[in-house]
This record gives C-alpha cells, sequence and structure tokens, in this order.
C-alpha cells in the first residue's frame, strides 16, 4: 500500500547549513517530521552546492512520520546579486541602476536554473532570468 501523504511545505534553507535552529526546527518538529534526519540528508544532498545558498525545499511528509525533499537551485535573484558583486538590488529598479552583468553571465545563470524554469530552450530561460534583472534594477551589457 502507498504512504498516505498528510501534507507539503516550503522552507528555504542554507545550503549545507540545515540545523535544528529555527525557522527550520520548528516549523518540522510541529509536523513531527524527524528534525535530525531531515538536516543531515539535506546537509548531504545540497554539499555539491555552494555553501549558504538559499535553496528552496519542498518537503511532502507522509502518516508513518517519513518524507521526502525536492531542492530546487537557489533562486535567480541570488546569482544575479552574486554576477553584479550586490548585496541587494535598485531601491527604485525603473528608476535607478544598482548594477550591472554581461550577456555572458545571463546565460551562465539560465543554464544553471534551467531544471527550475518553464523553458524549453536556454533563450527562452536567458529572457526570464533578464526579466528578474530588470525587476532588480540591474542591467545588462554586451
Amino acid at each position: 500500500m502507498a504512504k498516505k501523504l498528510v501534507g507539503k511545505m516550503k522552507l528555504q534553507v542554507k545550503a549545507g547549513q540545515a540545523n535544528p535552529s529555527p525557522p527550520v526546527g520548528p516549523a518540522l518538529g510541529q509536523r513531527g517530521i524527524n528534525i535530525m534526519e531531515f538536516c543531515k540528508a539535506f546537509n548531504a544532498k545540497t554539499q555539491e552546492l555552494e555553501p549558504g545558498a538559499p535553496c528552496p525545499t519542498v518537503i511532502s511528509y507522509y502518516q508513518d512520520k517519513s518524507f521526502t525533499m525536492d531542492i530546487k537551485t537557489p533562486p535567480a535573484s541570488y546569482y544575479l546579486k552574486k554576477a553584479a558583486k550586490l548585496k541587494s538590488g535598485a531601491t527604485n529598479p525603473s528608476r535607478e541602476t544598482a548594477g550591472y552583468v554581461t550577456t555572458k553571465q545571463v546565460r551562465e545563470i539560465a543554464e544553471t536554473k534551467m531544471k527550475d524554469l518553464s523553458a524549453n530552450d536556454v533563450e527562452a530561460a536567458m529572457k526570464i532570468i533578464l526579466g528578474s534583472a530588470r525587476s532588480m534594477g540591474i542591467e545588462v551589457k554586451g
């Protein structure tokens, strides 16, 4: 018999840095998920990612207290800020420019995020990333 799904939850956890302290511990604990088991599994799965990169994670938990997790790539804004060497985007993106990225950097970000985007090819993925850059006040040069 298949396991009965109780629910799903979304968390954004830093790669390789899951620990039982808030916000991870309380969110998992109140749903009856084994916190240490989650932390060990998450840290093992995100070992190859850059430490500290925020990873959106969808956790499906079942009646028998087991769980599965789907770890997505870090948000486009994280990669754009890293490429432009910024701490944050522009406060008023339509009027001010926070920084610059190159078309080559946008292509690299699009290729990295490809599996999580609803794009059929890299060109379409680049357009999605360009939209994110525009909304952050980041200009694309060359």
